[in-house]
């Protein structure tokens, strides 16, 4: 189950995403709500462009290519699924209701999922990930 939820997380988020679009529940008038997912779009972009041409993948397994450490990686050993979350849970706190707080439960579990099945990748294919790991946190810059 795990490795299907970690497969499918990718298209778990983008569903949980254009649910709250569609339910209009994702944009809203709150500066906060506003500011939150603009810092989230940045940080994604931010942590695209670090990247090096062919690098990047959706998968969980990463390619072969040096360990990534600059750009938000310096600070966040998972800044896309720190924006993900970030946008995400600020439209469900803009816009608070019991099921968009189970969905905002769901997209941080399967992320969590995620997250916790690329480290594992990482670990194996990458001999100084552990004290890359040791410098950074995993999705929250200087706490989590």
């Amino acid at each position: 189950m795990i490795k299907l939820i970690s497969k499918y997380a990718l298209l778990i988020i983008i569903v949980i995403i254009l649910f709250l679009i569609i339910s209009g529940n994702f944009f809203t008038s709150s500066p906060f709500v506003i500011a939150g997912q603009l810092l989230a779009v940045a940080l994604n972009i931010w942590a695209r462009i670090s990247f090096q041409k062919g690098q990047f993948s959706i998968n969980a397994e990463p390619k072969n290519a040096t360990l990534l450490a600059t750009g938000p990686y310096r600070f966040i050993r998972h800044p896309m699924y720190s924006a993900a979350l970030l946008l995400i849970w600020s439209s469900i706190l803009g816009h608070l209701s019991i099921i968009n707080f189970v969905i905002g439960l769901i997209s941080t579990g399967v992320s969590a999922i995620r997250i916790v099945t690329e480290e594992r990748f990482l670990k194996a294919q990458y001999p100084d990930y552990a004290e890359y790991s040791q410098k950074t946190r995993r999705v929250i810059p200087f706490i989590i």
